[in-house]
């Protein structure tokens, strides 16, 4: 299970691996949840962590019953492999 937290002040999902941390960027507006960008520090590339993170925005969106809109490339192509 990863530790995937909302920061609403900041306008995005944060996940913190090896104290780094990575981030999706989002707004919410009637019902949706737009994904603008995902970051990952480049220690962490190449590990899965921003297939953890999306994987945790997935689920807190399921969970409000959000529909994902992604902006982002990234998340636009995770997205896709992943339609469940």
């Amino acid at each position: 299970m990863t530790n995937v937290t909302d920061n609403p002040a900041a306008g995005r999902y944060e996940l913190i691996e090896q104290g780094q941390t990575a981030y999706a960027d989002y707004r919410r507006e009637n019902g949706r949840l737009y994904i603008d960008y995902v970051f990952s520090p480049v220690p962490l590339r190449g590990q899965g962590t921003s297939d953890r993170l999306m994987r945790g925005v997935r689920a807190d969106a399921r969970d409000r019953g959000e529909e994902i809109v992604p902006i982002c490339g990234y998340a636009a192509t995770w997205l896709k492999r992943h339609p469940e």
